[in-house]
């Protein structure tokens, strides 16, 4: 990408005073470890949208247009490009974002990832529990017995 420096999905703008310490997702560690395993395949998840408007979608698709997204029960999915000029938090119902800060097992558990403007966020999502899923209110997302 030539001298283009991608941001630091990780780092925490907060526009707090320089020398004050702020947690990142780096920061954080799960108090109760969850089974690591590589990612099974990787979503591409460009969270898309118009700013005008405050219309977003996933991949160009508003909610009414999507497919469902349906995962195999017991892979794990990697997913999440912001391409928007806004902070965008992601919240899922019914099992973790567990955001890769190079953990292992540690790695955070979080129900909702905040993914900064124009960066991308390596998310992974163990499809643990059978049942319809949502993607806050833009996406659904389906776990199947394989």
């Amino acid at each position: 990408m030539g001298n283009i420096r991608l941001p630091d999905p990780l780092l925490n703008d907060t526009g707090a005073p320089p020398g004050t310490r702020v947690l990142s997702y780096r920061d954080l560690k799960a108090l109760n470890p969850y089974p690591y395993k590589r990612y099974d395949r990787i979503i591409e998840m460009r969270l898309t949208g118009n700013m005008q408007r405050y219309f977003w979608s996933i991949n160009g698709r508003k909610f009414s247009e999507a497919e469902p997204i349906v995962l195999r029960y017991g892979e794990r999915v990697r997913c999440f490009i912001n391409e928007t000029m806004m902070n965008h938090p992601m919240h899922i119902h019914g099992t973790w974002f567990l955001p890769e800060v190079g953990n292992g097992a540690r790695n955070p558990k979080k129900h909702t990832v905040n993914i900064k403007p124009g960066a991308t966020l390596d998310v992974d999502v163990p499809a643990d529990a059978e049942g319809p899923w949502a993607f806050i209110a833009i996406s659904s997302i389906t776990w199947r017995q394989a």
